[in-house]
């Protein structure tokens, strides 16, 4: 068993954590350049990848855009193939966005060796490790989008 202390793990925790989201970060930039998409355009494609379909209202929620950058994006990935506008079959006033079939094939040729890689490694850990570290990274998740929102409603600084 290691002999570090208690405050030499956190800080290793620390930076496994910060090397963890700079690997994310490069990987996400990575796949923009590849699908020619900016990085906020990604994380829509991300969402509707993710869903089977999503107004431009609760992309600009998710996204913290205004309705006018919304409207923009949507063009520049309707543009490419990436998605697909359509009235809604419920309330005919409001608009579907989905993925098409050209960003699935595309992403799925980058994703896919990844979670098969990523699958591989879960497998070597138990089930009591699967929950504690699932437990972790949704306590981390939910502390990171608290400070992204403390952040966000800062406005913008001012200088003296």
């Amino acid at each position: 068993m290691s002999s570090k202390k208690i405050s030499e793990l956190r800080h290793d925790l620390g930076a496994a954590i910060q090397a963890q989201q700079s690997a994310v970060d490069d990987f996400d930039a990575t796949v923009a350049v590849q699908l020619r998409v900016n990085r906020t355009d990604l994380r829509c494609l991300e969402i509707l990848l993710g869903r089977d379909g999503a107004t431009p209202r609760e992309l600009a929620d998710e996204l913290g855009l205004t309705s006018g950058s919304v409207t923009a994006m949507l063009d520049r990935l309707s543009k490419q193939d990436y998605l697909t506008r359509a009235p809604d079959p419920n309330d005919r006033r409001k608009l579907v966005i989905r993925a098409t079939d050209t960003v699935r094939r595309l992403t799925r040729r980058i994703w896919e060796p990844l979670l098969t890689d990523a699958n591989a490694m879960i497998d070597d850990y138990s089930a009591d490790e699967l929950r504690l570290i699932i437990d972790f990274l949704t306590r981390n998740r939910d502390l990171q989008q608290r400070h992204t929102d403390r952040v966000r409603n800062l406005g913008q600084p001012t200088r003296d």
